[in-house]
């Protein structure tokens, strides 16, 4: 056996859940499972998409919020078993992959125009 067949043979043992289609620009929010000794409890993260990497179970997203004036990102892998839902709360329209940009942006210049489908 090859590795690459190594590793597609792991990759189907991984069980990972159905999430609504998302993508940069969209505003989401990550239900994540915390555990704090020996208790777990769920915490809910909500902020816009900046980029979705990489594909398979290895595939990852960013997701920023402003918390206190200061903003703050956060990398989620898809296959993550701490990840108990993800909603999308709003769709945006941006021409981007990847939009580092509004990392130097705040206020109304932050704002994401929402996406309109028909």
């Amino acid at each position: 056996m090859s590795k690459n067949e190594i590793m597609q043979f792991v990759d189907s043992l991984s069980v990972s859940k159905e999430f609504p289609a998302f993508k940069a620009g969209d505003t989401v929010t990550v239900t994540y499972k915390i555990r704090e000794g020996g208790k777990e409890r769920l915490q809910k993260y909500q902020g816009v998409v900046l980029q979705r990497v990489g594909s398979g179970p290895t595939e990852t997203f960013t997701v920023r919020k402003i918390s206190a004036n200061i903003g703050v990102e956060r990398i989620f892998p898809i296959a993550s078993p701490f990840i108990d839902d993800i909603q999308v709360n709003k769709r945006g329209r941006v021409r981007r992959a990847r939009i580092f940009y509004l990392r130097e942006l705040k206020g109304k210049k932050a704002r994401i125009k929402e996406a309109r489908y028909k």
